[in-house]
């Protein structure tokens, strides 16, 4: 089984309504749990399955102007990761894709930039909001990551037969996911602000 349903939302939190992001968490989050809740009884009556999770490079690195999204993203990895543990008892498989900074031939961003709603943003983040925008352009222009690819990926997990959680996919745009893995929290958070910090 493959939950693939997805969609983001971006601009500075404060500019985003508590009824988008509930939308957002009731189709990223609570609609894979009740599809996963559905599908439970048929694995176990079967003693076997495998569930793959479309997930993002944003539930591995937080990232500014999407906040919400990765919000999402982080319950999507924390709520596989446990279910993972209690399903290998029943020999049922949890694995999680994580395609990098976005997919081409697909309308994810289409829709991300339909949603986003400047007016509603509190005038003294515009300097932020334009030079994250800057940085985010330049990831853009470097997304090389396909809708082919990711359905290679989500094949290769669904039927490698192993154990393996998480399946990263793409480049890694910009160096988060790395550096993440390398640094302390300290030296990762100054790392993150400084490149997205506007210049004075």
């Amino acid at each position: 089984m493959i939950n693939n349903a997805g969609f983001s939302l971006s601009g500075v939190f404060e500019s985003i309504s508590r009824e988008k992001i509930r939308e957002l968490f009731d189709v990223n989050v609570f609609g894979v749990m009740d599809v996963t809740r559905a599908i439970l009884p048929h694995f176990r009556k079967n003693k076997a399955g495998v569930i793959v999770n479309i997930s993002s490079r944003a539930g591995l690195v937080g990232m500014p102007m999407i906040s919400s999204y990765s919000a999402t993203k982080y319950a999507l990895e924390g709520f596989s990761e446990s279910l993972s543990y209690e399903l290998a008892s029943r020999n049922i498989l949890v694995k999680i894709v994580e395609p990098s900074g976005g997919v081409t031939s697909t309308n994810f961003s289409d829709r991300m930039r339909r949603e986003y709603a400047p007016d509603s943003m509190p005038g003294d983040y515009s300097k932020f909001v334009e030079h994250a925008g800057a940085v985010y352009a330049g990831m853009e222009a470097r997304r090389k990551t396909g809708a082919d690819e990711v359905a290679k990926t989500v094949y290769e997990a669904a039927t490698d037969n192993t154990s393996r959680l998480r399946y990263f996919i793409g480049e890694d745009v910009g160096g988060f996911v790395q550096a993440k893995r390398d640094m302390t929290d300290e030296a990762f958070g100054e790392f993150m602000r400084s490149r997205f910090r506007p210049k004075q």
